[in-house]
């Protein structure tokens, strides 16, 4: 479930035939709906996701308690629905 919103971003990005920013990473599990809900371990992944080059980190909003030094190093952002991400991936 932590990969959907990777999944969803991937096939958008095909579909839209534009490329996303090799620097981002997606983490979040995604509803019928469209609605990006909170995944386990969070900070976690995060952090694993810095240690292999990642910058830019797209998680659900539900995921608020991020520790100070995690949000200093990667530039997170936090949505709510799949369009939210979306926007913020593909501009």
């Amino acid at each position: 479930p932590a990969a959907d919103l990777g999944v969803v971003a991937a096939i958008a990005s095909s579909f839209r035939n534009r490329a996303i920013d090799p620097s981002t990473v997606f983490i979040g599990e995604v509803g019928l709906t469209g609605e990006v809900r909170a995944v386990n371990q969070v900070e976690k992944r995060i952090s694993e996701c810095l240690r292999l080059g990642f910058r830019r980190v797209i998680i659900p909003e539900m995921s608020k308690s991020i520790r100070p030094k995690i949000k200093k190093d990667a530039d997170i952002v936090m949505v709510s629905t799949v369009d939210q991400a979306l926007s913020e991936a593909l501009p």
